[in-house]
């Protein structure tokens, strides 16, 4: 089953490191993203630019509504996702557990709906 785990982090706590704790946290990260490859859990993952380049958007009344930087009004913004394959949520929730910036923000785990039911969204 797949997982999708979207982290969000507190965009300050990053800019504040010292190189020397960027770099440590960068290689940290790296190594667990290769040792999840090596296992073939891991599908995709991608850090996401600052907040502040992105776009809001919805339509309402047939109007577009479009605001910059993200809609939340929280600290915390989603800063990058992996996408993971795994034998069940225990499995997917110890593996988000592990990820590096769980220890400096949050980690959303949620099930991946593999194809829209015809019959309810949710």
């Amino acid at each position: 089953m797949k997982y999708l785990c979207l982290a969000y982090e507190e965009e300050r706590i990053f800019s504040e490191m010292t190189e020397a704790q960027w770099h440590e946290l960068l290689q940290e990260t790296l190594d667990y993203v290769a040792d999840l490859q090596k296992q073939g859990k891991l599908v995709l993952t991608n850090a996401l630019q600052s907040a502040t380049k992105a776009h809001t958007l919805r339509i309402r009344n047939d109007e577009l509504i479009m605001t910059d930087g993200p809609f939340a009004e929280t600290k915390e913004q989603l800063g990058g996702f992996f996408l993971i394959e795994v034998v069940s949520e225990e499995e997917a929730l110890e593996i988000a557990a592990g990820w590096p910036s769980a220890r400096l923000g949050t980690i959303e785990v949620r099930p991946v709906e593999e194809e829209l039911r015809p019959t309810s969204r949710y």
